[in-house]
């Protein structure tokens, strides 16, 4: 009996039922299983289960040695993400290996299977992902994750939780996580969930996602468990409401051959649905109102429009999931494009005047081709690739409109290529669509036969709001003038301590730049380079004479950021790739050397005085980007003497760039030489200092910060370590010049942020999904500290 606190305390840290979970637990709970304790608390129906949380994961993997590994592999398999699918896909597989390997630690399992246990004997349950970032209004990460259906019994249960931990590291989730800047290594919480035996499943959303209508309910609707809906296996019917009074407004029907339901065998069985069957409507008018009545009680609750899964069983209603609708078009009220039966184009990022012509509509002659249901906004013309499989995405280039029966999360790359996108099945809510809006590709599903009735290589448009494929190219001989209405305004906390953003991929720059930011912090140019060079080390271009697409992509990137955020300050760091990062480069074992400790080695600013004609190159782009985006700066990582700060700062001023105005230099302050020499390198023209905290612990106290048996001694609250940094803000304030820190601590640390503030730095730079706790946190410190001088 002694043992009980102890395993009930254990199992609060590892395991927690929903009814004690709410939207605050996002970051132990993920999203997914903070958005079904918050349903819970809101008294919605929900079906019972819990959370496997987040620390279950990390202390597993730590427990079993492999969290350092881990965080080397992923860093290394986002640098490749968009450059080197073989040297992806390698590193993925040897760190879902790992997670295996780890496994449970005794204490997590057993914390698990007494909350199992307490749904009842060997119940029947899901076992979904419930990652960091997923399901949030910034990243939907749609199907990227594992899940697992009709789950039964204690080996089972832990076995697919094990599995979803696993999923973290698939080569799809890597890629996306990399295109959409998230750079910290993943954590996952896993949702186990009871169950329902669903006659009828789907999706509701309370805004129509396709045209961005706030007035209208759209309602998904399949037979069987809802896995044929998000999946875009079957082409649901499609239900649209008005909100006042939830007047059925129009019914698509949709065409079902099959139900998923719980086999014999406890697993997920398909069976054949009769032609009566799958012709009939799926949703009467009262059921489809029920459904839509729970949704707007969703929605109120949250006071935010709402994507919400839901089943039926034996009359009731379930809600099993909600989350954000992570992207919707900004088209006024009066307009839809859900039908898929005709209404206004719009453009990605707005909606258009009736009567204002619309910039690439396509061809009033242009015969029709394919019509579906329009669920990404936007007209694109190119030429038609009819594919089977991703393995055939190599014969798709850029402009092409891709052609499938459906995709799934090994599209991605060749989604990002294509002009537009066009399946065979699927509704608003499947793969296709949520990841074609969120990357703004105009996109129609549902259309049955565009594989077999589109022809390679013919030219078509796409019109993903009305929801058609038509011949020809799009219409572009007179000028038309598009109106788009402007994001809405973010609500902003002042604070006199600025908060910058760290980013790393161009595609999120817009996205992030409407948030309550003060500008970028840290533009990590290592994604930047890595796509620019195609994969190949810089010195196989330049044997080859093809400096000036490189330079051209990487002015294109950056300029895309620099404009993003205009006018606010955008602080570029030049690339700081180590030498075994560059041996992975195609060619890079002809020019790299093999060094021992790498993390000390032949990196970083030392690196641009030994080659100063690859640092010309990138000296070269940001010049480009400068003469229209003035706001981009320049940061030097890893300065370790003033000799060679001096000869590099030499070097820039002889380049394009140096003789630009207005140009900020900052160094990364990461060698604790820094503490030093600072006013030294103030001295020779430095503008601003950016404490780099990883590897200003990693060289304070001796530990490499990837390594798996020193991993308890990296600590950045080290008082060793938080005396180096008040030391270098100390200087920094004493000689004038800005003083930042690029990190997670201020947001992971409690304490962490309002120590900075008190010690005087200037500004904080952390990652995207980090902004606004970091903003509310040093508000808070900011408060405190006034506070404290009023009294």
């Amino acid at each position: 009996m002694s043992d009980r606190p102890s395993m009930v305390r254990t199992c609060k840290q590892s395991s927690r039922p929903f009814a004690e979970l709410t939207l605050r637990d996002d970051a132990e709970a993920g999203g997914k299983g903070a958005n079904l304790g918050e349903l819970i608390a809101a008294g919605l129906p929900v079906p019972d289960g819990f959370v496997v949380l987040r620390q279950a994961y990390v202390e597993s993997m730590r427990a079993g040695g492999v969290a350092a590994d881990l965080a080397a592999l992923h860093a290394e398999a986002l640098a490749l993400a968009a450059s080197d699918e073989h040297g992806l896909r390698r590193r993925c597989q040897r760190m879902a290996e790992l997670v295996r390997k780890s496994g449970m630690t005794p204490e997590v399992r057993d914390a698990l299977l007494l909350e199992y246990n307490a749904l009842g004997d060997d119940v029947v349950v899901a076992v979904r992902s419930s990652a960091t970032g997923e399901d949030s209004a910034d990243a939907s990460f749609a199907g990227m994750n594992a899940s697992f259906t009709n789950v039964s019994g204690e080996d089972a249960v832990v076995g697919k939780v094990i599995s979803c931990w696993a999923s973290l590291f698939s080569p799809r989730v890597v890629a996306y996580r990399a295109a959409r800047g998230f750079t910290e290594p993943p954590a996952m919480a896993v949702v186990v969930q009871r169950m329902i035996a669903a006659e009828t499943a789907g999706v509701a959303f309370t805004a129509d996602p396709g045209s961005g209508r706030t007035d209208r309910l759209v309602v998904e609707a399949a037979r069987g468990q809802g896995e044929v809906v998000v999946s875009g296996a079957v082409e649901p019917d499609t239900y649209v409401l008005a909100k006042p009074g939830l007047k059925v407004l129009d019914v698509h029907g949709g065409h079902q051959e099959y139900v998923i339901v719980r086999g014999a065998d406890g697993g997920d069985s398909q069976v054949a649905l009769d032609p009566e069957q799958a012709a009939g409507r799926v949703l009467d008018d009262e059921l489809l109102r029920q459904i839509g009545r729970l949704a707007l009680d969703v929605e109120a609750h949250y006071g935010t429009p709402q994507d919400i899964e839901w089943a039926v069983a034996a009359g009731q209603v379930w809600l099993v999931q909600a989350r954000p609708i992570t992207t919707m078009s900004a088209t006024p009220a009066g307009r839809s494009g859900v039908s898929g039966k005709g209404g206004a184009t719009t453009c990605a990022s707005g909606g258009v005047n009736d009567d204002e012509a619309v910039a690439g509509a396509p061809d009033s002659t242009g015969k029709v081709l394919a019509r579906g249901l329009g669920a990404s906004p936007g007209t694109a013309s190119g030429a038609v690739r009819v594919l089977a499989s991703p393995e055939e995405s190599g014969r798709l280039v850029a402009g092409d409109v891709l052609v499938a029966a459906m995709t799934n999360p090994d599209w991605l790359p060749a989604i990002r290529r294509a002009a537009a996108l066009v399946t065979d099945s699927g509704g608003m809510t499947c793969h296709a669509a949520i990841v074609a809006r969120e990357l703004g590709v105009p996109c129609v599903v549902g259309t049955r036969t565009a594989t077999t009735t589109l022809v390679d290589g013919t030219t078509v448009t796409v019109d993903g709001s009305a929801g058609e494929v038509t011949s020809g190219t799009a219409n572009h001989t007179a000028p038309a003038r598009v109106v788009t209405e402007p994001p809405a305004t973010p609500r902003r906390t002042v604070t006199g301590t600025a908060l910058y953003v760290n980013l790393a991929m161009p595609e999120a720059a817009e996205s992030v730049a409407a948030r309550d930011v003060d500008g970028v912090g840290l533009l990590r140019a290592e994604f930047l380079l890595i796509e620019a060079l195609g994969g190949r080390h810089p010195r196989d271009l330049l044997a080859r004479g093809e400096q000036g697409s490189f330079v051209d992509a990487m002015a294109a990137s950056v300029g895309r950021i620099g404009a993003a955020f205009a006018p606010r300050p955008v602080i570029y760091r030049l690339t700081d790739l180590r030498s075994n990062e560059f041996r992975e480069l195609i060619g890079g074992a002809d020019y790299e050397p093999i060094e021992r400790n790498p993390m000390i080695g032949y990196r970083g600013c030392y690196r641009y005085i030994r080659e100063p004609d690859l640092f010309a190159l990138e000296l070269d782009a940001l010049a480009r980007v400068r003469e229209q985006h003035p706001n981009v700066h320049l940061m030097i990582p890893f300065v370790r003497t003033r000799w060679e700060l001096a000869a590099c700062l030499e070097a820039i001023d002889a380049s394009p760039l140096g003789t630009q105005r207005d140009l900020h230099r900052w160094i990364m302050a990461e060698v604790p030489s820094v503490t030093y020499w600072l006013p030294e390198y103030v001295g020779l023209g430095i503008d601003g200092v950016s404490i780099g905290s990883n590897d200003l612990t990693q060289l304070v106290l001796g530990v490499d910060r990837d390594s798996e048996e020193c991993a308890e001694l990296f600590d950045e609250t080290d008082p060793a370590v938080l005396t180096a940094i008040e030391q270098i803000v100390t200087t920094a304030r004493r000689l004038d010049v800005p003083v930042s820190l690029c990190g997670q601590a201020p947001s992971t640390r409690q304490g962490f942020a309002e120590r900075l503030v008190r010690m005087g730095i200037t500004s904080m730079s952390v990652n995207p999904d980090a902004l606004e706790t970091t903003r509310a946190a040093i508000a808070a410190a900011e408060l405190r500290l006034l506070l404290d001088k009023a009294r």
